[in-house]
């Protein structure tokens, strides 16, 4: 059974920093790529960060390069995101998401992230 579970979102100022962890089942660790994605009000979901289940190789959209860091504890089964010199403009619900390739089939519940400016 797959499972992802989300936590670590909050309120934070603008400049701040928030960390986000998804807990996840030990087949979908080992099994599939893992990534967190996020949708803003109005806004359509967008991968923010990806990690590779084989070599552990990371991407990042461009509006969060330099500021956010995906990775991983094997021994914890869990995926980190690691979110430095927040902007207004990351405020959304943060997802983890589990896939093949780059097509993601399993979600998380989702964790609110807002930035005050």
């Amino acid at each position: 059974q797959v499972q992802l579970v989300e936590s670590g979102g909050g309120l934070v100022q603008a400049g701040g920093s928030l960390r986000l962890s998804c807990a996840v089942s030990e087949r979908t660790f080992t099994s599939f790529n893992l990534a967190w994605f996020r949708q803003a009000p109005g806004k359509v979901r967008e991968i923010v960060a990806r990690i590779s289940r084989t070599s552990g190789s990371t991407g990042y959209a461009d509006s969060v390069k330099g500021r956010f860091t995906i990775s991983r504890d094997s021994a914890k089964n869990t995926v980190y995101l690691q979110m430095n010199r927040l902007k207004p403009e990351d405020t959304g619900v943060y997802y983890c998401a589990a896939g093949q390739s780059l097509t993601y089939g399993y979600w998380g519940q989702g964790t609110q992230v807002t930035v005050s400016s």
